[in-house]
């Protein structure tokens, strides 16, 4: 919901960093990998209980995702790189939920129904992701997957976690409500896409398409070509 306005804010400063790194040389997988491992850092730390070390760690995971898209596009982005982005970033989101429960017995049941209504949602948003972009039909933003839009998107779950680490005394109570918001996600990439979907697909490039802008859809003409770069 509000990952649009967060990108609007925030992306000047994560391009200009962005640009600085690659003319450094750095590849973007580089910041890929350590932001994977320090998001594994804080599953770990989350499951011993080390409120802080997690938070650091999911700040630091949480910087370095922001950044290594901004420094692919100012070189040369390649599917392989926003391949590897997703997949990191999903095996964290899981993973702090995983190790929670270890730490916080009592959230079991709240952890398994927010990693269900993850998968959903996942698999709701990978899905469409592919169909349309087979049918050539544009939906959300110009990252390598297309991310439809939905009342728990990124930014929310930045804000969700944060909490968890700061409040693991409520944390049953926080995923409860995080598990209603993305369900309702869910619900709202699988409407999105049925509608997507049904819409007749066009035959080439430059034919009416339909649009998605935060799970709404409306009618528009679709660019001849589009460059895909990473995450």
């Amino acid at each position: 919901m509000l990952d649009a306005r967060m990108r609007e804010m925030l992306s000047p400063a994560l391009e200009a960093a962005g640009q600085q790194l690659a003319a450094a040389g750095l590849p973007p997988a580089a910041l890929t990998a350590a932001g994977w491992a320090a998001g594994a850092g804080a599953c770990a730390a989350t499951a011993l209980r080390a409120w802080p070390v997690a938070l650091g760690l999911w700040l630091t995971n949480r910087l370095l995702d922001g950044l290594d898209g901004p420094t692919a596009r100012a070189g040369s982005p390649t599917d392989a790189g926003g391949f590897l982005d997703i997949v990191a970033d999903f095996s964290v989101y899981a993973g702090i939920i995983l190790g929670l429960p270890v730490a916080v017995p009592g959230a079991r049941l709240a952890c398994v129904a927010l990693l269900t209504a993850y998968y959903i949602s996942g698999t709701a948003f990978l899905a469409l992701s592919s169909l349309a972009e087979r049918r050539r039909q544009h939906l959300g933003d110009n990252r390598s997957l297309r991310f439809v839009g939905g009342l728990a998107e990124g930014t929310e779950t930045i804000a969700v976690y944060i909490l968890l680490f700061l409040l693991p005394q409520h944390a049953t109570v926080i995923v409860w409500a995080f598990t209603a918001a993305v369900a309702i996600t869910a619900a709202q990439r699988v409407l999105t896409g049925l509608r997507l979907l049904r819409a007749p697909a066009p035959s080439e490039p430059g034919m009416p398409t339909v649009v998605t802008d935060g799970g709404g859809l409306r009618t528009g003409a679709a660019p001849a070509s589009h460059q895909e770069p990473a995450a």
